[in-house]
């Protein structure tokens, strides 16, 4: 019911508040796969959300919670996968990838944290881990304007969103040599795209 109405809703916020654009670019394929975004905000994870249409579980860090209860009960309402920073994250491996398994997506943001511009911040590997691992495609989403309507200040700002669906990058192995070039492959389009 949650995934219903936030669906529903958000595109239509979305298109009013922030003049947000979707450009479907090559569109998603049939589940499951992996979304990788780049992160400015808290909006972010719901606008991938609705730009994909359907449920997704989102990795987030666990230090997430307890600083905002609305954020909290957000958190909690769509079944994220909390991540505790500095530790191996076993059981939300074992989450994510069940759920890939079932046919679902799993979105992550690569960067780890909201950041003012990308690459500010190196890389994490755990969404083409993922996606090699459980033999799926990882789909790059671009997402350009959130950090002015509200950035890591958490202070709202009128301005225009966009996101771009781009490639669906399909892992060539299995191993690290694998995960490392369906990272590069990502790092370079989103580079491509936002900058």
């Amino acid at each position: 019911m949650a995934w219903r109405v936030a669906l529903f809703g958000i595109p239509k916020v979305a298109r009013v508040a922030w003049r947000t654009r979707i450009k479907p670019g090559s569109g998603f394929p049939p589940p499951p796969f992996v979304i990788a975004a780049n992160h400015h905000s808290f909006l972010d994870p719901p606008l991938v959300g609705a730009a994909y249409g359907r449920r997704v579980l989102f990795v987030t860090l666990a230090d997430l919670f307890g600083n905002y209860r609305l954020l909290d009960w957000a958190l909690h309402l769509f079944e994220v996968i909390r991540v505790r920073r500095g530790k191996v994250p076993l059981g939300a491996v074992r989450r994510a990838l069940a759920h890939l398994g079932e046919g679902g997506v799993v979105a992550v943001f690569p960067e780890g944290r909201r950041v003012v511009r990308f690459g500010d911040y190196p890389v994490q590997r755990g969404a083409a881990w993922l996606a090699v691992r459980a033999k799926v495609p990882l789909v790059a989403v671009a997402i350009t304007g959130t950090d002015q309507v509200l950035g890591i200040d958490n202070r709202w700002r009128r301005g225009r969103v966009t996101l771009v669906i781009g490639p669906t990058l399909h892992p060539d192995g299995t191993g690290r040599d694998a995960v490392d070039d369906l990272m590069r492959q990502w790092t370079d389009w989103i580079t491509e795209t936002i900058l």
